[in-house]
Parts: C-alpha cells; sequence; structure tokens
C-alpha cells in the first residue's frame, strides 16, 4: 500500500538467522521483495493510467541508480546513511502531516524536459539508495511522486511499485552474480510477499488516495521508530 514492507522483512531475517552475513540477507529480501512488488504494480496498473513521461524516465535511472548503489555496498560503509534515515523520515512525516491537501488530487505534471530530468535524477538518487541502504526506499519514492510531480497517495503508490521492481531487479542481478542470495528462502519468502501486496493493493484501490495517506503516515511512523532504535539504542 505504502511502501516499508522492509520494516518487517529486513529485522526478520536478521533475528531469524544471525548467523548469516548481512550482505546476504539484504540480497534475499530483495528476491522476497520484488515478487510483492511486481504484483501489487500488475494490479495497480489496471486501475489507474500513470504517465509514462513521468514514470518511465524514474523507471530506467532507478534501475541503474540501483546497480550503482548495490556495488557501493562493498566499498562505503552504510553507517552514515543509517543514523540519518530517521531525521529525514521525521521531516517526511511532518511534512505531509501538515499539508492536509497534500496528494488528496491528481494533477500529474506535464512531460516537460525539466519534469523528465527530475524525474531521472529522483530515480537515480533514490534508486541508489535503495540498492546501496535500502529501508524506506519505497515511502520515498511515494513522497517524490506527490511532492515533485502532483501525483495523488493511489498513483504515487502504483508509480512507486514499478520503480521498486526496477530497482530490485538490478540490486538482485548484481548481488546474485556475488553469489550474496539464499534462494529457497528467497523464493519460499516471495510467495508469502505477494499473498499480502495482493490483499494490501486491493484494499488501496478500494479504499483510494485518502486511504493510502493515512497508511503512508502510520508506515513511517513505525519506520522513523525502528530505524531510530537500530542506529542509537540496539548495540
Amino acid at each position: 500500500m505504502a511502501g516499508g514492507g522492509g520494516l518487517i522483512q529486513v529485522p526478520a531475517l536478521f533475528a531469524a538467522y544471525p548467523e548469516v552475513p548481512p550482505a546476504t540477507l539484504m540480497a534475499t529480501n530483495k528476491v522476497a521483495s520484488i515478487g510483492g512488488t511486481f504484483n501489487a504494480a500488475r494490479r495497480y496498473l489496471r486501475h489507474v493510467d500513470l504517465p509514462w513521461v513521468i514514470v518511465g524516465p524514474a523507471i530506467v535511472f532507478g534501475f541503474f541508480g540501483a546497480l550503482l548503489g548495490a556495488q557501493a555496498v562493498a566499498v562505503f560503509p552504510a553507517e552514515p546513511l543509517r543514523k540519518a534515515l530517521p531525521f529525514v523520515l521525521l521531516f517526511l512525516l511532518f511534512y505531509t502531516w501538515f499539508q492536509p491537501a497534500l496528494g488528496g488530487n491528481h494533477q500529474p505534471s506535464k512531460g516537460h524536459f525539466l519534469n523528465q530530468l527530475k524525474a531521472a535524477t529522483m530515480g537515480l538518487g533514490i534508486g541508489f539508495y535503495d540498492g546501496f541502504f535500502g529501508p524506506g526506499a519505497g515511502s520515498f519514492l511515494l513522497f517524490a511522486f506527490v511532492r515533485l510531480f502532483s501525483f495523488d497517495f493511489l498513483h504515487a503508490a502504483a508509480a512507486t511499485k514499478l520503480v521498486n521492481v526496477a530497482t530490485n531487479l538490478a540490486a538482485i542481478g548484481l548481488l546474485a552474480s556475488l553469489g550474496f542470495i539464499n534462494w529457497p528462502l528467497g523464493l519460499a519468502m516471495m510467495v508469502a510477499n505477494i499473498a499480502g501486496s495482493q490483499y494490501g493493493s486491493k484494499l488501496a484501490i478500494r479504499h483510494g488516495s485518502t486511504f493510502v495517506r493515512k497508511t503512508f503516515l502510520i508506515v513511517v511512523s513505525a519506520l522513523i521508530a525502528k530505524s531510530a532504535y537500530d542506529a542509537f539504542f540496539s548495540n
């Protein structure tokens, strides 16, 4: 419905398999996620029309951004991002909370070159973050589509799922080539993820943009609490 599935999956994987290298668990999470994300995207596209001149560049550059991010995992530490995440999410929460009209109406930006450039830059930046670290990437994308391109929350959720499919696919391809994926576990989780996405996307389509907005606020609040605990209190 609103991104943030990693809030549940990633901590669960780390708790269940403490002896497994973190890179393997993060890569396995991508395998689990892509099935549900693709299924949700497919359902959304049967019910909403998207401006492909905006969504297309975000998908393409999101793919390449995630490739770069996945490559950077082996070079750069993720600790600074981990500590910054709760503060960035807090900004998203307050901004959305105090802008009640935000994402209420679907008036997507025209496909001018500047908007296409913004979409490509957004896809590249958030795609890099998703490939490198990941938690909250779906929420960042959803917020960006609403704030930068005047999508309502329902259309933004649909666009977010499409970009997430591309970023997950890129990360899976690279990390699989490095031998970081537990395929049996990832595929088993994917089945459950597809079932969850089927129900979640059905709820979003049935109840509309206001429902997705409320869900987004709840998910971001939970992400703030979890990411702050992980960054500052878990050790």
